[in-house]
């Protein structure tokens, strides 16, 4: 599963290659995986992958969690989604992506996933900038994790405001240009700031902007409401992983 939350919901696949190998060969897997990941990248004229402890992190407790289940999968039962485990682990996000595949070195994994377009897209997407790797050896197969990110940060109030009204607008919501309402609701605990009353305003912080919150897209699915503001501000220590806060108002 791909979560691009900058721009689109992305590309995304699982390969497996039920091949062996030695349990030396898994040492160094994810640091060759990294070169052979930029290597391509400067290749193609793109900046390299910075190396995030977080999302190694994340990528870590997932590649030991399928070795230990001998499956490959982006949620294997009872695990976390992706977005969620990277937030655990302390990462903080704008856009998320994940490539997960089983071969015998780290050469024939690199290779899988130049050879497979969505995962080849993925270690190529210039709208990402950092990375975690992880791998984790099993009778002989390794088992291995990508994740890669658009590290938080580096998105506008607008650009925050925009990603969320896309999300929105897709659900059918007409936006409302009452901007300045939102953002002066989104610094407040609860209620709303402005002259526009809403029908049911939603204060929410999220590392991932490109999922709505459960209750938000209850309240848009109930068909109650047609119109909608959305306003961003700064997030604080408060929030912990997460990087964004946001407010949307609903209108009837």
């Amino acid at each position: 599963m791909r979560i691009a939350v900058m721009l689109a919901v992305a590309l995304s696949a699982i390969l497996s290659v039920p091949l062996r190998a030695t349990p030396a060969q898994s040492a160094g897997a994810a640091e060759a995986l990294l070169a052979a990941a930029n290597h391509e990248r400067v290749a193609q004229g793109l900046m390299p992958l910075k190396w995030s402890v977080s999302l190694a992190n994340a990528a870590k407790r997932h590649a030991l969690r399928m070795a230990m289940e001998n499956t490959l999968s982006h949620q294997l039962p009872g695990e976390p989604g992706m977005s969620e485990r990277a937030a655990q682990a302390g990462a903080h996000f704008s856009s998320l992506a994940e490539n997960v595949a089983e071969g015998p070195s780290a050469e024939d994994l690199h290779r899988q996933w130049m050879n497979s377009p969505p995962h080849r897209a993925n270690l190529l997407d210039p709208q990402l900038d950092s990375v975690g790797i992880a791998v984790a050896e099993r009778d002989g197969v390794l088992f291995a994790v990508e994740d890669f990110s658009l590290a938080a940060g580096k998105l506008s109030l607008e650009d925050q405001e925009g990603i969320v009204k896309k999300k929105l607008g897709s659900q059918g919501l007409r936006l409302l240009n009452y901007t300045s309402d939102a953002r002066e609701s989104c610094v407040l605990d609860n209620g709303y700031a402005g002259a526009h009353r809403p029908s049911f305003v939603l204060h929410y912080a999220t590392p991932d902007l490109q999922t709505l919150p459960d209750l938000l897209a209850q309240r848009i699915q109930s068909g109650k409401y047609h119109s909608a503001a959305v306003g961003a501000c700064p997030s604080s220590a408060k929030f912990g992983a997460a990087s964004y806060r946001v407010a949307v108002l609903l209108f009837e």
